[in-house]
């Protein structure tokens, strides 16, 4: 039976960091970061702090904050509209 995939939340997270001799500040202190960026990582996203805790337990970024990977743009409108926007012609506009 193969083996589920592993759930990371803040708690497993930490546990992992705690496992493997390492905390919050410590590793804010090696990536030269304010460590309470680190530790308000749970409330506030920050893709350096996010990207060193990936880098120390090797684990994909994607992996660890699956709510905020991938990032994702937000756009309001269609690329068909985006050119109007610009002052751009479409390929409509030129025939």
């Amino acid at each position: 039976m193969p083996d589920k995939p592993r759930t990371w939340d803040q708690f497993a997270i930490k546990a992992e960091l705690h496992r493997r001799g390492m905390t919050l500040t410590k590793l804010a202190e090696i990536n030269k970061l304010n460590p309470g960026t680190f530790r308000a990582v749970w409330k506030r996203p920050n893709q350096k702090v996010e990207r060193a805790i990936a880098r120390f337990l090797k684990v994909p970024v994607e992996l660890l904050f699956p709510g905020r990977y991938p990032k994702r743009s937000n756009t309001i409108l269609s690329r068909e509209y985006a050119a109007e926007s610009t002052g751009e012609k479409t390929t409509k506009d030129a025939a």
